[in-house]
């Protein structure tokens, strides 16, 4: 019994050797990202499988207009886990205690708004991106339901976000493995048994989402030892706000650039057609999994910096980006070598249609060696965000996004047409993504190594007293 409270305790990464703290901690994340991101990978399967591919085309249109409207959230989320674990590493409680409070009430106001916005602006949203008529009706019964259960994906993604700060990342895994397992069982009841069809699907994942949420909530709740949760806690703090969106909004306006983009580039791929909206939707659930390790550690040398800077350890933190980022590049590569292998396998996980599957393995080959730049990018990206420095990750975002993928995707795309391809080749979009993702990797490092995020700590005496 104690050994499994341990395992579920808060932990502390200021001690310890720092890869080994980095791969606990990053473990259980992995393993929670992978689950995240199989909610939409049983959604396109169960849709692509029950359905059809116009179907499975409709889930993916849907994706970016609802990535746009949440992952401004998202970042918030990503504000509150910096400021608690640089409180946390500090052993600040009043701090700590008042930033989950404000983080909780902020979480309940936004929701409000997007369950109202949300159903408001899909179908014009829709129709500026050229959407076809033949799948607009089911991205916009789709995201109407995700808008309106947006709560319980805005809440675990906080409250989650708040347990990883105090280095519990073992707790969100468990919830959401718990939600995951609901969410495939009501996509095959929803769209198999009962033929709802598109709007199943999204009710089974608000479903499972507002589940996680709930037992996220119960375990916060439960870790008295290390804060305090009252009701004088849940009072709107302007400062500590106010630092929380500081810190949070360019981690969401990151995504916000990212999806503004994918929004673009989604409607260069819809001019397309049917048959390569589907091979986007494949290519990009693949690559959500290919990702994950990325993603992982990325997050966990955020948590990883935060404690440490905040208990003035910075020589800790330098030797933990060389571990974390050596070992991100180490899992990456093994990756690129699997899918340059034996992708064609993974794709015939979503369709039987052989032009389908051949077009969507070709597509994923020319991305296949961004997911090692990528790994640089994210780990460290995730220390400059751990620091308190969230503004150098927005713009690298802007540029290798918003100056060079979408402008280079309708470049190649012009530069490209033919009788064949009237529109251009669907390479285009993929060619973009894979430069941008190289460059960005470049200019991480270049301004990583500049060195300007030693000096954003919370608390400025940390980081001239760790010099």
């Amino acid at each position: 019994m104690a050994k499994a409270r341990a395992l579920f305790a808060a932990r502390d990464l200021t001690e310890g050797t720092p890869w080994k703290r980095i791969v606990e901690f990053s473990i259980p994340m992995l393993i929670g990202n992978i689950a995240q991101q199989f909610y939409n990978t049983a959604d396109s399967i169960i849709v692509g499988r029950y359905i059809g591919d116009n179907a499975l085309a409709a889930v993916g249109s849907a994706g970016p207009i609802l990535n746009l409207l949440l992952v401004l959230f998202v970042g918030v989320a990503v504000g509150a886990g910096i400021m608690v674990a640089q409180y946390f590493g500090a052993k600040d409680r009043a701090s700590l205690s008042r930033t989950i409070g404000n983080c909780i009430t902020l979480t309940a106001i936004t929701s409000a708004i997007i369950m109202v916005i949300g159903p408001l602006v899909s179908r014009p949203l829709l129709e500026l991106l050229n959407t076809p008529a033949s799948i607009i009706d089911w991205c916009v019964g789709y995201l109407n339901i995700l808008f309106i259960g947006s709560v319980g994906f805005l809440y675990f993604n906080i409250l989650s976000g708040i347990l990883r700060g105090l280095g519990d990342s073992i707790s969100a895994l468990v919830f959401l493995l718990v939600s995951t397992i609901l969410n495939v069982a009501l996509d095959i009841v929803f769209v198999a048994r009962f033929g709802m069809g598109v709007p199943g699907v999204a009710l089974a994942t608000a479903i499972a989402q507002g589940l996680s949420a709930v037992l996220c909530m119960i375990r916060l709740a439960k870790m008295k030892e290390h804060f305090d949760l009252n009701l004088p806690m849940l009072k709107l703090d302007k400062e500590l706000s106010l630092t929380v969106i500081k810190l949070g909004l360019p981690s969401g306006l990151t995504q916000a650039i990212f999806s503004m983009a994918m929004i673009m580039v989604q409607s260069l791929t819809n001019s397309f057609g049917e048959l390569v909206i589907a091979c986007n939707v494949i290519v990009m659930r693949v690559d959500g999994f290919a990702m994950m390790p990325n993603f992982s550690f990325g997050s966990a040398m955020t948590t990883f910096a935060g404690q440490n800077i905040g208990a003035r350890k910075l020589d800790r933190v330098e030797k933990g980006t060389k571990d974390g980022t050596l070992i991100a590049v180490g899992v990456s590569t093994v990756i690129t070598i699997v899918l340059l292998f034996f992708g064609h396998y993974l794709m015939r996980v979503f369709t039987d249609t052989p032009e389908l599957v051949l077009l969507s393995q070709r597509m994923l080959r020319i991305l296949a060696f961004g997911y090692i730049a990528m790994a640089v990018t994210q780990c460290l990206s995730g220390v400059m965000r751990g620091a308190g420095d969230t503004m150098t990750p927005m713009w690298i975002s802007v540029i290798t996004t918003v100056v060079l993928r979408v402008p280079l995707a309708y470049g190649l795309a012009y530069f490209t047409r033919s009788p064949q391809y009237p529109t251009g080749r669907p390479e285009s979009t993929f060619i973009s993504l894979l430069v941008s993702w190289t460059l960005g990797a470049l200019i991480t490092y270049a301004l990583f190594r500049k060195g300007a995020w030693r000096t954003k700590s919370l608390k400025k005496t940390t980081m001239e007293e760790a010099a």
